[in-house]
């Protein structure tokens, strides 16, 4: 089993329950004490900003805001740079805790030994 898992998450409120199931296996990993790291692009950016998980409702689904908290609490969330830059969306901006990377680092952690990625 791996002991990291990297979620990349590409949909938003476009694609709710591919959105949903992204957040959802990020937090369950992180409860599992899987060593956890969730990047938000595309149309994922906006959970970056306060405000935004906690408008998103899909019927059976675990609030969204609570599922990025979890994640936050025991993993890592980063905001794809080129996605905010695109987006406008800048460091003053996003909800504590949440950093900003690029492609270079989603590279260097996916290809790390006994990683795990999944792409939604």
């Amino acid at each position: 089993m791996a002991s990291t898992l990297v979620v990349k998450l590409t949909a938003g409120t476009d694609a709710p329950e591919r959105c949903a199931q992204a957040f959802t296996v990020a937090a369950v990993a992180v409860a599992s004490g899987i060593t956890v790291s969730l990047w938000l692009t595309g149309e994922a950016s906006e959970f970056a900003q306060p405000g935004r998980a906690e408008l998103f409702e899909l019927p059976h689904s675990a609030p969204l805001a609570e599922l990025r908290d979890a994640v936050l609490a025991g993993g890592t969330l980063t905001l794809c740079t080129q996605c905010a830059a695109r987006r406008g969306i800048t460091e003053s901006d996003l909800i504590p805790g949440v950093r900003l990377a690029g492609a270079a680092v989603f590279v260097a952690e996916v290809m790390e030994p006994d990683t795990q990625a999944l792409v939604y």
